[in-house]
């Protein structure tokens, strides 16, 4: 008999007998979107902490979510020509120019976002969501306008192409739809015409005494 009795991988049954031991259960693993709304959610708090004066999450107002994200343009990576540059109104610049990177308005957009949600999930109030103030929405659509001025690329194109988009497939669909009911009202037609020419052939038929 083995002295050092059973390992930690088996446990004794009532029998007597092992039996496998259970595994301890994983933690669900979350989502992409909410480890990255966690992330951020993280750096936000990181940031009030390191603001000076100091500033809680109760203080928090629009404009101190304003300046969290003029802040973080010195992270950005998209080229964004000022009014001056030779490239200004381009979007695909033959060369380089000396201005600066900046956060592109479509991940600010979708980081304020995240950041409205994890406000309210962790106690915070919709009527009190900094991240939902008007003033933060007037700044972001700033941003999309003269973005989309200094790299030449109308958000509002994109829009259209959708509209455009979404129209020809209900155009399509109708085509289908009146192809379908063209090929039933046919084949009608012909069950019709079928019935009539075996019903005018049995009036002709002698009949037989």
């Amino acid at each position: 008999m083995d002295p050092s009795g059973p390992g930690p991988s088996s446990v004794v049954g009532a029998g007597g007998g092992e039996a496998p031991a259970v595994a301890p259960q994983r933690p669900a693993q979350l989502s992409r979107y909410e480890s990255q709304k966690r992330r951020d959610w993280n750096t936000f708090l990181q940031y009030l902490r390191n603001h000076r004066p100091p500033l809680t999450l109760a203080r928090c107002s629009g404009a101190h979510v304003i300046e969290f994200l003029r802040y973080l343009d010195q992270f950005g990576k998209t080229k964004v020509h000022a009014a001056g540059c030779a490239y200004y109104g381009q979007p695909a610049p033959p060369g380089p120019c000396p201005c600066p990177l900046r956060q592109a308005w479509g991940s600010l957009d979708a980081l304020i976002g995240r950041l409205r949600a994890a406000y309210e999930e962790s106690g915070g109030t919709p009527e009190s969501n900094p991240f939902a103030a008007r003033a933060v929405r007037i700044y972001l659509r700033e941003v999309r306008d003269s973005q989309a001025k200094a790299r030449g690329i109308p958000y509002e194109k994109k829009k259209r192409k959708r509209t455009q988009q979404a129209a020809a497939e209900a155009s399509t669909s109708s085509s289908a739809a009146a192809a379908a009911g063209g090929s039933g009202s046919g084949s009608g037609r012909a069950a019709a015409a079928s019935s009539a020419a075996q019903a005018g052939g049995s009036s002709a038929a002698p009949s037989t005494t």
